[in-house]
């Protein structure tokens, strides 16, 4: 079995093993352990019904036939088919997580690249920049606003109105460098491509059935339901469907068990080493004045230091609960800035994995230059547009 973990399922599980050290020798007194992890009861109900809605969804080619019909809607032109591109991940990230469109949404376009001849590092870019700058506007996409829902002290319906501003800000400063620096002429050299043949899928009812589970779960979100309550009907209703129609791929692989080791280990490991010493460093780095530029910027370098979600509760801790400004562009720094390295965020890691699978190479020289250009652009605009129209 150990042979089969990857380097980052060993990294997931060290973290694991060393919080519950942490607890075992008492440098983690255990009622805070149990305050710590009941935090994250919902958070990981969440988790897990959402990744399995996400994984069936693609099982079921909805991911799939909206991107051939995005194709054959550009009609071989670039500047449709990049918009429409942009506005399908945006999409898929705000409502579905950004680790949905990196590790889902990436394989998929990636397959649509190789059927109408489109080079595919255009479209994997836009997976992953748009799966970090596209999760901000409501808690279910990016797992940092989740995590900071209860100190904000805002429901769903309040976050997206302090965060629509910020997140067009996000989008249209990404949509910008993606334009520049991967899908005009000169990077891809084509002028058009050709519109890949539509082809039925296999189950209609699956089909279906999935997306009014994806619909469901968008409905209850604007009902107010908590994000947990929203996926799990959700979620079921589609593995209710497979269980009728395929069962067979109904498997434990399903579960991301991945996800829920390396977020009970953070809640573990991240209130120990506030609790000797990282919260000082923390409060010295952001400063007492207040200034959301400034934490902004302390969150996303620390994210490309050591990844976005440590990061957030790193600097989160140190945050006074209702501090609404920090809180949020402390957000915007941890979801906007991941951009650089490759372990940044969760989601990056993901993508790279991906890209290897489907023998995309990434140019890291070209990677981190421009990522670091749009992480730079992307916050300040971002913050602005927070501070000033947020």
């Amino acid at each position: 079995m150990w042979r089969r973990l990857g380097v980052l399922d060993l990294i997931r599980i060290g973290l694991l093993v060393l919080g519950l050290v942490f607890v075992a020798t008492g440098l983690l007194p255990w009622d805070d352990a149990v305050t710590s992890l009941s935090h994250i009861g919902p958070l990981l109900v969440f988790l897990v019904a959402i990744i399995v809605l996400a994984e069936l969804t693609k099982e079921a080619q909805v991911f799939d036939a909206i991107a051939a019909r995005m194709a054959v809607l550009g009609r071989g032109n670039y500047a449709a088919l990049f918009f429409l591109c942009g506005i399908f991940a945006s999409i898929v990230t705000i409502f579905l997580n950004l680790d949905t469109t990196a590790v889902l949404l990436t394989p998929v376009m990636l397959a649509l690249a190789a059927k109408a001849g489109i080079a595919a590092l255009p479209l994997a870019m836009t997976t992953i920049w748009l799966a970090n700058t596209a999760s901000l506007l409501l808690p279910v996409s990016n797992l940092t606003n989740l995590l900071g829902m209860q100190k904000i002290g805002l429901d769903a319906q309040e976050f997206a109105a302090r965060m629509w501003a910020p997140q067009i800000a996000a989008i249209a400063v990404t949509m910008a460098f993606l334009w520049v620096f991967f899908w005009r002429r000169g990077e891809r050299r084509d002028l058009r491509y050709t519109p890949p043949l539509l082809e039925p899928v296999a189950d209609r009812v699956l089909f279906w059935a999935a997306s009014f589970g994806c619909v469901l779960f968008v409905v209850l979100l604007l009902l107010e339901f908590h994000v947990a309550v929203a996926a799990t009907p959700a979620a079921l209703v589609v593995v209710g469907a497979f269980l009728l129609r395929a069962r067979e791929r109904l498997t434990w692989k399903l579960i991301p068990w991945q996800l829920v080791v390396f977020v009970t280990g953070l809640f573990l490991v991240e209130p120990t080493l506030s609790g000797n010493g990282l919260s000082a460093l923390m409060t010295s780095l952001i400063g007492g004045e207040g200034d959301p530029y400034r934490t902004a910027a302390v969150g996303a370098a620390l994210s490309n230091v050591i990844n976005n979600l440590p990061a957030f509760q790193a600097v989160a801790t140190v945050i006074p609960d209702l501090d609404q400004d920090r809180l949020l562009a402390l957000l915007v720094g941890t979801n906007v800035g991941p951009l650089v390295t490759p372990w940044a965020s969760l989601a990056t890691l993901l993508w790279f994995e991906s890209c290897r699978r489907h023998d995309v190479k990434v140019p890291m020289r070209r990677f981190l230059l421009t990522g670091a250009g749009l992480a730079l652009v992307g916050l300040l605009a971002t913050v602005w547009a927070l501070v000033e129209l947020g």
